[in-house]
């Protein structure tokens, strides 16, 4: 293990400790409530901490951290279920703040980043068509539009409650334009969005897991623990093992971009496949093995089973990803046309946008 793996890790116990004594699940039923104080508290502990900052560039006050840091807080932010945007504004929203040429240079993308970093904006996105709600806008102070060829601070506004109840999905239309000709920065950003999800999830699965062990080794039928059944074991030791395989694509997408990898998108995309298919599976087995409680919307287990349920189809489905690696994967060295500008970038051919995660 290298010193920038002790580090990740160190930061992440630290995050671990604080979330944990933190009452993270009252605070995510008061935001399901829409009553957003608790949350926001909570969001200020991790400024303290250097979450908010972590994605934000050093000369506009951030931490100009990796992305395998980002991966380290977001992984530990999914595994206590922290209700807000996290992908969106620790993650997508600085990226492409930070790599955009602004239409008006002396606009407010310095002030922008700067309230991010020590986490007096909460920020939130839409890019359409994998993209096309933006979370949690009612908490945000910064609402964008990211498109193939501009970026808009955009206005909320038909709002769409998710499977989640502690998320909140919006309609985004477009205001004031920010910049125009925009590809690669919405797709850096679209990147980072998704490796930002990918940690979410298996923090989420990590989560489910541990509870699932728990449940299992306490609770007793025909005079046993649920646990020391076969078919108990081999479920989570399957959930165990799917957790396991992720983590290496996760980390693999996390050097990829910081790389600046011409196989980040394939090596994302495929990360996000392993990552919400394990989480899947995670949320199947803590609800088999817990039974009609695991039903309850008292049980804290649900917190993370509705999380789970929203986060595996946002920021692109898996079948959306899965393709996106097939054509990577089978793509002509040699092409006997000119590329259609769309599938140059994340967006891939328009469609319809989906129903709301």
């Amino acid at each position: 293990m290298n010193q920038s793996e002790i580090r990740q890790n160190e930061f992440a116990a630290v995050l671990h400790d604080m979330l944990g004594a933190a009452d993270v699940p009252e605070a995510t039923r008061r935001w399901a409530d829409g009553q957003l104080a608790p949350g926001l508290r909570l969001w200020r502990r991790l400024a303290d901490l250097g979450v908010t900052a972590l994605a934000v560039p050093e000369k506009w006050g951030g931490l100009g951290a990796s992305p395998a840091d980002l991966v380290a807080a977001c992984d530990e932010l999914g595994h206590h279920a922290v209700p807000g945007p996290v992908a969106e504004s620790l993650a997508a929203v600085p990226t492409l703040l930070a790599a955009l040429t602004l239409v008006d240079e002396g606009g407010p993308r310095g002030e922008w980043l700067a309230g991010l970093a020590t986490g007096d904006l909460m920020a939130t996105l839409a890019m359409p068509p994998w993209l096309p709600f933006a979370a949690d806008a009612e908490a945000a102070g910064l609402v964008l539009l990211a498109e193939p060829d501009a970026v808009w601070v955009g206005t909320a506004g038909v709002r769409h409650r998710s499977v989640d109840p502690a998320r909140s999905l919006s309609v985004v239309t477009g205001r004031d334009i920010v910049a125009r000709g925009t590809g690669t920065a919405v797709d850096r950003a679209f990147d980072l969005g998704v490796l930002a999800c990918c940690a979410q999830l298996l923090g989420a699965g990590r989560a489910l897991l541990e509870v699932s062990v728990h449940h299992a080794s306490v609770r007793v039928q025909f005079g046993r623990p649920v646990g020391a059944f076969q078919a108990v074991k081999h479920k989570l030791a399957d959930v165990a093992i799917a957790l396991e395989y992720a983590r290496p694509l996760l980390d693999a997408a996390a050097e990829a971009i910081g790389d600046g990898s011409a196989t980040a998108h394939r090596d994302v995309s495929a990360a996000k496949v392993a990552c919400g298919d394990a989480a899947a599976l995670a949320a199947r087995a803590a609800l088999q093995v817990h039974g009609a409680i695991g039903y309850t919307a008292e049980h804290d287990l649900s917190l993370w089973l509705t999380r789970v349920r929203a986060l595996v189809p946002a920021w692109g489905s898996q079948a959306e990803h899965r393709a996106r690696v097939l054509a990577a994967l089978t793509v002509s060295p040699t092409p006997t046309r000119s590329p259609d500008p769309r599938e140059r970038s994340f967006h891939g051919p328009d469609r319809r946008a989906s129903r709301p995660a």
